[in-house]
């Protein structure tokens, strides 16, 4: 079992030029709780059963398992996923040492893109590139098993009328 620590930050610039790859995702959940997930991921040819854990107070760290499995075990497992899947491209962009994976949303998500840079230790220091906008590590709004259930759609809106910055 791995550590995971990262930073998450919504995307205010261009950055598909800055990519080195990007792959679609397609992500069912069968556990959604904030405090512990199980999620299903289809990522371009691959496919993973992932565990997490409940993040730290900051939610910039928390327990990750990851078994790599077949592609058509995973579609059998979406089949026990509770409703609503997350579909999104994901654009892989060098960043100095890091890479910031940097996820467009679809479908319920339209119009969310986030870039999260996975760092060895939580006092590690990493490159921001100039498309990042706010951090917004620990909201769980942000996290992917909630944006299943309350979709970005619900509550753009209110985000854009709080952070001038987003529109």
């Amino acid at each position: 079992m791995n550590k995971e620590i990262e930073h998450k930050f919504l995307v205010n610039g261009a950055f598909k030029s800055y990519a080195k790859s990007v792959a679609h995702i397609v992500q069912g959940y069968i556990s959604s709780d904030v405090s512990r997930t199980v999620r299903v991921r289809i990522y371009g040819k691959k496919a993973f059963l992932t565990i997490k854990g409940p993040s730290s107070t900051d939610g910039l760290q928390r327990l990750e398992f990851e078994k790599e499995i077949s592609v058509g075990e995973a579609k059998q497992l979406m089949q026990l996923c509770e409703p609503g899947v997350i579909d999104k491209n994901r654009y892989l962009v060098s960043c100095g040492n890091h890479t910031c994976e940097v996820d467009e949303f679809f479908g319920e998500n339209e119009g969310l893109v986030m870039a999260e840079i996975e760092v060895d230790s939580p006092d590690e220091l990493f490159e921001k590139p100039s498309f990042l906008g706010k951090e917004v590590t620990g909201d769980k709004r942000f996290y992917n098993s909630q944006l299943r259930v309350h979709p970005f759609k619900e509550w753009r809106g209110e985000l854009l009328k709080a952070r001038h910055e987003f529109v």
